[in-house]
């Protein structure tokens, strides 16, 4: 018999396979506050949920620290003239 062609699970590329674990604990009071969360929301990947919500403020933390050529104070005091194109 000829054997078959594996199929890609859900178009991942192998690169983007998940293959670092990471641990983490919790108290009391933390767990119950993600269950709650989770049952409130319908939420039924935990796992999926820390992960994206991690990664969101990670991502959100290095766009907010991006270095850019001024300061944030001397961007911040930059006045914007609309200029109206002929």
């Amino acid at each position: 018999m000829a054997k078959k062609a594996k199929i890609p699970l859900r178009g991942k590329t192998p690169r983007l396979k998940r293959q670092h674990r990471v641990c983490i604990l919790l108290n009391e009071k933390e767990l119950e506050a993600i269950e709650i969360y989770c049952k409130k929301n319908k939420i039924k990947n935990r796992s999926g949920f820390i992960r994206e919500t991690t990664l969101r403020m990670v991502m959100n933390h290095f766009l907010d620290d991006y270095p850019t050529l001024f300061a944030r104070q001397e961007l911040d005091n930059l006045v914007v003239r609309h200029v109206a194109e002929p």
